[in-house]
């Protein structure tokens, strides 16, 4: 009897080791994915299958740095399912022009109409770049028929995207993703918003969040609650005037079939807003700004609105 009793504990033990590392492999599984509810509010199986192919929350393999192994020319062959990097012919950014932009004039109904909110968000140190992640509805975009929620927002500094051949001092990034299939442009869509510095002229979000950012700084993948709701539609141009083509995410894994909207109005920052964003983040990651790529015949759309199909507003 006292043999069984030994045996039986001894199974008893190994079943609790093996339920205890399946428990704890969810909870990493859980914790790795990002907040992903669709537009109205509630979870589905598309979005939580959507995340891996979200950009990267935490990623220490590559880096910004031209001349090192892991740099933006070899993020490819870092690993296989970063191939799309090197060899995607669908990549961003791209250098924007207003000359060689196919014009559209929307009328109204056409129009990217947006529809942010307040929400409740945190901020995460994800080392190449610092982000907000909204916890509650912020809202989001509707495209051509198609919403699209806003999930996070983040900085790159310079600016990815140039145009008329110039880079500026800083681009935001709101990534959004669609309840499902998306429309033509895919499930996601990156509503871009470059600054240019200003001696006076300070960003009112990167303003608002700067304590929580010195909270994170250097501090790799440590996330803040933001004591205050974070409102979508501060930090973006009102403007109905911007570009609009098809590419990817400019991080690893590169996924393509992304909707890139890059407002044509430019903001303004301050140099020390600036400076507060770089010094956050690994030294790698400072000037987190992965180099154009070639855009491979690819149609620029630049939509604008007449004044007979109503005016837009131009608040920067």
């Amino acid at each position: 009897m006292a043999v069984f009793a030994f045996y039986a504990a001894v199974a008893l033990c190994r079943w609790s080791k093996l339920a205890t590392a399946t428990a704890a492999a969810a909870l990493v599984v859980a914790l790795s994915l990002p907040l992903l509810l669709p537009f109205g509010g509630s979870s589905s199986a598309s979005a939580i299958r959507g995340a891996a192919a979200q950009e990267l929350d935490d990623e220490a393999e590559f880096s910004y740095l031209r001349d090192a192994g892991n740099g933006p020319s070899r993020w490819g062959a870092v690993r296989r399912e970063w191939a799309a990097c090197s060899v995607g012919r669908l990549q961003s950014p791209i250098g924007l022009s207003d000359t060689v932009a196919a014009l559209v004039d929307t009328p109204a109904g056409r129009r990217m109409v947006r529809s942010y909110r307040p929400a409740a968000a945190s901020l995460v140190n994800r080392g190449h770049d610092v982000m907000v992640r909204f916890n509650s509805n912020p809202g989001g975009v509707v495209i051509d028929g198609v919403p699209y929620r806003l999930r996070q927002m983040h900085w790159h500094s310079p600016s990815e995207h140039s145009v008329n051949g110039r880079r500026y001092a800083l681009e935001l990034h709101m990534l959004h993703q669609s309840d499902g299939g998306g429309g033509a442009g895919g499930r996601y869509v990156v509503v871009a918003q470059l600054y240019k510095f200003s001696r006076t002229r300070r960003d009112r979000t990167i303003h608002r969040l700067e304590r929580y950012i010195r909270r994170v700084g250097r501090r790799r993948n440590h996330e803040v609650l933001i004591d205050e709701v974070v409102d979508p539609r501060q930090p973006v141009s009102r403007s109905n005037v911007y570009y609009r083509y098809t590419g990817s995410f400019t991080t690893p894994p590169c996924t393509e079939g992304v909707t890139w909207v890059v407002g044509h109005q430019v903001r303004r920052v301050t140099r020390r807003q600036v400076r507060l964003l770089r010094d956050a983040v690994d030294d790698g990651a400072r000037r987190n700004a992965r180099p154009l790529q070639e855009a491979n015949g690819r149609v620029v759309s630049f939509y604008y609105t007449t004044p007979a199909h109503g005016r837009g507003s131009t608040g920067d």
